[in-house]
């Protein structure tokens, strides 16, 4: 693979020596003749000359329902003749893909479902060599926050869920020609149904509640621009412009719409009369969407939920999918449940392939059960150890100190002395019995025993020096200074002592 911008020559007819290996091997050098003179020519012919580097992904956001959105192959302007462009889309299910002559990848009224990883490599040929460059893009699709919430009451006579689905497929009809009309979409979100208090037993009132999107067909046709900020800014006049014009056709409707004259299937017939409208405007996500930093020209757009995440109605963030669910897709406001027996290990799950069976989890549970019981086994311990380890160290302090105060004398350099050599015979006992140990003779017997633990350091002076021993001349000394400053204690000194 050659890196972009390198530079590589190589003659273009080569002699026939008679050998492939020869052939090889004059191709290697003229190779690296050529680089290191940065000559350009084309490749050899029999070497392999496709080169095709990839570029990481670049983030790229198209607002929801754009009228049309062009993305290009390469986000630099290559000037290549006779090149080619091949588009493709990372997931299970892909789309039937738009592309233009000049490669650019067309998306038309664009839905939270375009959303994902697309890959585009362009192939051309330069000076006679094929060559290809493949760019990867992560698509996001998002939208400015901006709706309206309606919320509807209605007298009726009845309390029926047939009546009612009736009135409500006849209300969204009726509606469809203002959405045409004021580039918006109506959704009836919910509905319920109570008794009146005036006349709970024959009247009763039918709520309903709408959420206006402002994003519906050729919403955006004011904003034409290609400068990312300029668009964002003219979606936000848009959206609030928008917002106004859709609020007053409402109202203008549901004064010509008062009433609702619904006909059943056996002749008999229902009406459903309005008796108040209101209306909130909202700068919440819709549902699939959650706000994040992601697009920093608008720090306060919504963006879909990628893949293991998920975004209910109301909700201004993308939450990952709890454990035993998982989602597929961008732009989900619920995730999808594993099947029956099945769960996954951790939430935030992002294909059917991270729902296992659940006797393997249930085994990662008992070792992690385990963990705080091998905890309470090994904590007692380490703490008795502990209060073995205090004592024992405070006895031997303190009958160190008891053998210091008993000196009859004690002078300052004398008290150091003694407790320098005390350390020091110690030391010297300690290697005395690891040398006798590790260089005994298996003939010697019980004389590698450490009987000799109780003989004095002058004695251990007096061996033969060995490599890393000390000299005769420094155990000696050493033997001169214990004797002499070491207290000795009589038999009554140490009855008072114990």
């Amino acid at each position: 693979t050659v890196q972009r911008g390198s530079m590589i020559c190589a003659p273009r007819i080569w002699p026939d020596l008679g050998g492939l290996r020869v052939l090889r091997t004059m191709q290697i050098l003229t190779l690296v003749l050529c680089s290191c003179s940065e000559k350009a020519a084309a490749l050899p012919w029999n070497l392999a000359a496709n080169s095709s580097p990839e570029y990481q992904a670049d983030l790229v956001f198209i607002h929801t329902e754009s009228s049309q959105y062009s993305l290009p192959c390469s986000p630099i302007d290559m000037k290549v003749t006779d090149a080619t462009y091949h588009w493709v889309q990372d997931r299970p299910d892909p789309k039937l893909l738009s592309v233009t002559k000049e490669g650019h990848l067309l998306f038309q009224h664009f839905q939270v479902g375009d959303s994902g990883k697309y890959s585009c490599t362009i192939s051309y040929k330069k000076r006679g060599v094929p060559l290809s460059q493949t760019f990867h893009y992560n698509i996001f699709g998002y939208h400015v926050p901006g709706g309206l919430d309606t919320v509807l009451l209605f007298h009726s006579t009845l309390c029926e869920d047939k009546w009612t689905k009736k009135f409500l497929w006849d209300l969204q009809d009726k509606l469809r020609q203002l959405e045409n009309k004021q580039h918006c979409k109506v959704h009836v979100t919910a509905t319920f149904c109570f008794p009146s208090l005036n006349n709970p037993s024959d009247e009763f009132i039918i709520q309903v509640q709408l959420e206006v999107s402002l994003f519906g067909p050729q919403w955006d046709e004011p904003c034409n621009s290609q400068n990312v900020e300029e668009v964002i800014d003219c979606y936000r006049k848009t959206v609030q412009h928008n917002l106004r014009q859709v609020q007053l056709a409402l109202t203008r409707f549901f004064k010509e719409h008062k009433s609702f004259h619904i006909i059943g299937t056996d002749t008999s017939s229902i009406n459903f009369t309005n008796e108040f409208v209101g209306f909130l405007k909202t700068k919440q996500c819709s549902e699939g969407y959650g706000q994040t930093r992601e697009l920093h020209r608008c720090l306060d757009c919504c963006i879909a939920c990628p893949p293991g995440t998920f975004s209910p109605l109301r909700a201004s963030q993308c939450s990952p999918c709890p454990a035993g669910t998982y989602s597929l897709i961008y732009g989900v406001a619920l995730c999808t449940p594993c099947k029956d027996g099945m769960i996954t290990r951790v939430p935030g799950a992002s294909s059917v392939m991270d729902c296992v069976k659940k006797e393997r989890t249930q085994q990662v549970d008992s070792i992690v059960h385990r963990i705080p019981v091998l905890i309470l086994i090994i904590l007692p311990a380490i703490l008795a150890l502990n209060f073995l380890f205090i004592p024992s160290s405070c006895y031997w302090f303190c009958q160190e100190y008891w053998v210091l105060s008993r000196d009859p004398a004690p002078s300052p350099g004398a008290s150091k002395r003694t407790r320098s050599t005390t350390r020091l015979e110690k030391v010297i006992s300690f290697f005395r019995i690891f040398r006798q140990h590790l260089w005994a003779s298996p003939a010697a017997g019980p004389a590698s025993d450490i009987s000799g633990h109780n003989t004095t350091a002058s004695q251990w002076g007096n061996e033969e020096p060995t490599d890393g021993a000390p000299s005769p001349a420094v155990t000696s000394n050493l033997a001169t200074v214990t004797n002499e400053t070491t207290p000795v204690l009589t038999h009554e000194d140490r009855k008072d002592i114990f």
